[in-house]
């Protein structure tokens, strides 16, 4: 097993960057909030791509999320954010229980596409819905924490920075020690090779389903932090442009490294917001540019970066030691 972080040190940095909060512009809380929930659903790709699948229909339960939050919401008045992320989750993992053992059959493209094709269908089943809104969606409320109500604008955005912040660390923390474990040595082996893994008295479609269920769950807890920052929900959500986006920073992060997942996420909105302040004609092209730009240089993705430097030092350590013991007598 590969050694890493304490915990503790990891629980330390997600404290650490909750608190930086407090010293950040109003505007970059706002950015902040939206790079972490990106990144928690990208989370969840980069954990399914693991074996060997790519799903390009992550807006169906990101969708899901979103709105299932809304309608309850709107409902019962319940505005904790805490309460919401749950429900988020909650209806994301519960489509993923439903869906993940059907999809899990297939791989590659095929995959990848009948995932995009499901989105596609909840996206016109609610477009069509005039319950739900129909193509214009509707509002929510201001979300709330523990009772506690933010009538102040930038207490409102650092308290969903914060929850934002400390939920997607957790959950980086957790898949960081769900790679590490047999079960994610398991997943990689699906990839390279699933009939072998099925020789050793494992199930590929169990595997799949399982890491489909965990994408399927940040999904929707990442529908749910969208929801509370837009205080608005449409069928947008649910659209291929959406879970494109999603895609990107999984492509950008790639999946070695967990944390590459938050670093990817917060650099494509940083490029996002100032190539459409400083250049809104042509701000998609300059994204465009840095997405090809990391894709040709960096092809493993930015976690390559670190995680190549780190293999470095491990051989080189590795050859001293030898060196060491071929000279001593």
């Amino acid at each position: 097993m590969r050694k890493g972080l304490h915990p503790l040190i990891m629980i330390a940095l997600v404290a650490a960057v909750t608190l930086f909060g407090r010293v950040l512009p109003t505007w970059t809380l706002s950015l902040a909030t939206i790079a972490a929930s990106n990144a928690l659903i990208a989370l969840g790709i980069v954990v399914l791509a693991r074996t060997g699948n790519v799903s390009f229909g992550q807006g169906l339960f990101f969708a899901a999320g979103g709105y299932g939050v809304a309608l309850i919401a709107n409902a019962w008045g319940l505005t904790d954010a805490v309460a919401q992320v749950i429900i988020g989750a909650a209806c994301g993992g519960l489509l993923g229980l439903v869906i993940g053992p059907l999809i899990a059959r297939y791989s590659g493209i095929f995959f990848g596409m009948l995932t995009l094709a499901l989105s596609m269908v909840f996206y016109g089943a609610l477009v069509k819905s005039t319950a739900l809104g129909g193509s214009d969606g509707f509002n929510v409320g201001r979300p709330s924490l523990f009772g506690m109500s933010f009538t102040d604008p930038r207490e409102a955005d650092f308290m969903l920075y914060a929850v934002s912040v400390i939920v997607t660390g957790v959950a980086g923390i957790g898949t960081t020690y769900l790679f590490r474990s047999e079960f994610g040595l398991a997943s990689l082996a699906v990839r390279e090779n699933n009939l072998r893994v099925e020789y050793l008295g494992l199930s590929a479609n169990r595997i799949i389903s399982i890491n489909f269920v965990i994408a399927a769950i940040f999904a929707g807890a990442s529908g749910a932090f969208a929801l509370m920052a837009q205080r608005h929900i449409d069928p947008q959500f649910a659209y291929w442009t959406t879970s494109g986006e999603f895609v990107f920073v999984a492509v950008l992060a790639g999946n070695q490294s967990v944390a590459a997942v938050f670093v990817a996420s917060m650099a494509l909105e940083l490029v996002r917001s100032f190539s459409n302040l400083y250049l809104p004609n042509t701000w998609q092209l300059v994204l465009g540019v840095f997405l090809l730009g990391v894709i040709l240089f960096l092809p493993r993705g930015i976690g390559s970066l670190w995680i190549r430097d780190r293999r470095k030092r491990r051989i080189s350590a590795e050859a001293a030691l030898a060196a060491e013991r071929g000279a001593a007598p």
